[in-house]
């Protein structure tokens, strides 16, 4: 028996939905297939671009890390070091930011005995860091940035109308949730049969996982709107030598125990403070930490601790959207949710255009057979 959608929901506003969805999807379909398989690569690259480089694991030595940087800041008048960061794959690598002897940015990957993994021009990307500028940026910098900002709205936007659009009547779940077979003259109908089943599988954590990774692309607004952001203190004044980097670090990490080192910017002529991040124990993120240690670098004493697990709402919730839209605030389960997400997009934009192309090119044979115009049911 045919059902009738306008015993669930107003058939002019069904229609309606069903319009938006329809050209939603035809606008910025490329934009989303991007995003799409630019995030089914990058779900596990971090660990696979490590591994690829070598998998000889140095425990992380600090004093021989230090001795690395001094090298290169160092190397001339115009050599300095931006930051050291985790490469956030295999444990004990790092990344550090910094500029040679001629002032050229660079980016060298070093183990955590401090030995040279890679060294590279910072505008020098691998196949992974390719993927990742595509996917933050489109290559195109800020302006790439706003165009993946409006693109991810529309994308939550398509995913409620199509949610609405494919919401069954009471009693009609399995129906809607069980693909048809293959009917003979029915290929429109069997199409959307199985656009709509796999929609309905995981549109609930392609929202929330769609909608974390926007809201990235908006975060310092939504910062300013609700009051949020990272913690600075007043610049504090050089004095004498200092602390070095392996000083810092293992203060910043002995400040909230149980903590694991990640990265820090470093101390400036105006301002000697080391601004290091940790992964505490307990906290969403697990490829980059999320809390805050601010180490005095003349001394290595703590000017100020902020674990990621006592931030204000304001700034707990801003600070999730990352380990949400990787899946990573539920370790490895949570990645492979998020991955699959990513392939499950790629689908369901391979069917919506599959489905909009065979009804534009079939429309007076496949829609209508003997007078009789295809039920909803089939549509």
């Amino acid at each position: 028996m045919p059902i009738n959608a306008s015993s669930f929901a107003p058939r002019p506003f069904r229609h309606s939905i069903v319009k938006i969805h329809r050209w939603l999807s035809i606008g910025a379909a490329a934009f989303w297939l991007v995003q799409a398989v630019t995030g089914v690569l990058l779900s596990f690259h971090f660990e696979i671009e490590d591994a690829l480089i070598t998998a000889e694991h140095r425990p992380t030595d600090f004093a021989a890390v230090e001795q690395r940087m001094d090298a290169l800041a160092s190397a001339g008048p115009d050599a300095e070091i931006h930051w050291i960061w985790t490469t956030a794959g295999l444990p004990d690598r790092y990344v550090i930011s910094y500029a040679d002897a001629d002032g050229v940015a660079r980016r060298m990957r070093i183990d955590g005995g401090g030995a040279i993994q890679r060294d590279s021009a910072a505008n020098e990307y691998s196949f992974f860091e390719l993927m990742r500028e595509i996917h933050l940026t489109l290559l195109s910098g800020a302006i790439g940035h706003w165009i993946l900002a409006v693109t991810g709205v529309l994308l939550i936007a398509n995913l409620v109308s199509g949610l609405i659009a494919a919401w069954p009547r009471r009693g009609f779940w399995r129906k809607a949730l069980t693909p048809s077979g293959k009917r003979k003259g029915k290929a429109i109908a069997q199409l959307y049969s199985w656009h709509r089943a796999v929609g309905l599988w995981a549109v609930i954590p392609a929202l929330i996982i769609a909608g974390a990774g926007t809201m990235i692309l908006f975060e310092h607004q939504i910062e300013d709107l609700i009051g949020a952001g990272n913690v600075t203190l007043p610049a504090n004044p050089p004095e004498g030598s200092g602390a070095g980097f392996a000083a810092a670090a293992r203060a910043a990490t002995a400040a909230i125990p149980g903590s694991q080192f990640v990265g820090t910017t470093m101390p400036s002529a105006e301002d000697a403070s080391y601004y290091a991040w940790v992964r505490a124990p307990d906290e969403l993120f697990r490829a980059y930490g999320g809390s805050l240690v601010i180490v005095n670098a003349n001394d290595a004493s703590i000017r100020g601790a902020y674990p990621a697990t006592e931030f204000d709402p304001a700034n707990a919730f801003v600070k999730s959207f990352y380990p949400i839209h990787t899946g990573e605030f539920a370790g490895l389960p949570g990645r492979i949710i998020a991955m699959g997400i990513g392939l499950w997009l790629m689908t369901m934009l391979m069917l919506g255009v599959s489905l909009w192309w065979k009804r534009r090119t079939g429309r007076p044979s496949a829609m209508s057979a003997g007078g009789k115009t295809l039920s909803t049911s089939d549509r």
